[in-house]
């Protein structure tokens, strides 16, 4: 969508870029549904050798019964021998399916990918983003790889030709989705996933009526508010707003996490953020093993002398 393709798309095609020469493969960009504009023109510039597009009706929305139905016939047409998926929660209910499809490998939250010995080994965030996995591939290709926002930095290559679009056609006139969407979540205004800098709060702030002393602070600092999965689920914060390993995933330049105690699945979401500041009563919060400063404290009280100081200077 857009006029423009999305930070997004020029990281999964240098991700890629990398991955077909490491394989020596041809890399070609598969696009379901209409495709941009503007593809042709990204294609060249992140050196993809050629676009496929599957445009059907049926893949004129997300629809994962279509999609995984269209991807199949793809497989089943030509010798490929990875594929990637920039990893969006959509992804994460085509690619698992697509895998068992298929009879195929499939590695969730990418990170790195390199071929070792003839070997495939893909670098994978484990255990709520804890520690690193590394999975060597093998048996029915393709294999498949949804790769984590941010595993690689957007890197267009040296110049070239806009590629050929080939069309592929696949025949879904037997597929009738299964699950139908009453009212989607709609998301206005920034991303927390874009902001430079996030304040985060947690159970420490004893109720939902101090959610607020987050939000200003985040505003004082030019950022936005972010939260922990546990106050969300009490309705404290809208979802839009969780960090974590089923929330966002961010990396900004500054986090601060406010009466966060530091769980795996929180930290998922936000452990590559260039600094942490942790502040939590607890002096033994795991949150602390993380934070590149910690202020041992109530936050409640914190954070309006935070808000205090910056509104000051």
């Amino acid at each position: 969508d857009g006029d423009a393709p999305s930070d997004e798309i020029g990281e999964l095609l240098t991700f890629a870029r990398k991955a077909s020469a490491a394989l020596d493969t041809e890399l070609r960009w598969l696009i379901l549904g209409p495709a941009p504009e503007w593809a042709a023109q990204a294609a060249a510039r992140y050196g993809v050798a050629g676009i496929d597009r599957i445009d059907d009706p049926k893949l004129s929305s997300f629809a994962p019964d279509a999609f995984v139905e269209a991807l199949a016939q793809y497989c089943g047409q030509n010798e490929t021998t990875l594929l990637l998926f920039s990893q969006t929660f959509d992804v994460r209910l085509v690619a698992p399916r697509l895998a068992g499809r298929l009879g195929s490998p499939v590695v969730i939250n990418g990170l790195d990918l390199a071929v070792e010995d003839g070997r495939l080994r893909v670098t994978a965030s484990a255990y709520g983003g804890d520690t690193r996995a590394v999975y060597e591939l093998a048996g029915q290709r393709p294999h498949i790889v949804t790769v984590m926002p941010k595993a690689t930095l957007a890197e267009p290559a040296d110049g070239g030709a806009a590629p050929a679009v080939r069309d592929v056609t696949v025949d879904l006139s037997g597929v009738e989705e299964r699950i139908r969407v009453v009212e989607p979540a709609r998301a206005e205004g920034a991303r927390l996933e874009d902001a430079e800098v996030i304040v985060a709060g947690g159970r420490g702030l004893g109720g939902p009526e101090n959610f607020r002393l987050v939000e200003e602070l985040a505003e004082a600092l030019g950022g936005m508010a972010g939260a922990s999965r546990p106050i969300v689920d009490d309705g404290w914060a809208d979802p839009s707003r969780q960090v974590g390993l089923t929330g966002k995933i961010a990396q900004p330049a500054l986090y601060i996490a406010a009466g966060i105690s530091g769980a795996s699945q929180h930290m998922a979401g936000c452990s590559a953020a260039k600094v942490i500041v942790a502040i939590n009563r607890d002096a033994d919060a795991a949150i602390f093993r993380y934070a590149s400063y910690g202020i041992v404290g109530d936050c409640v009280e914190i954070l309006p002398e935070l808000t205090r100081a910056l509104t000051e200077r």
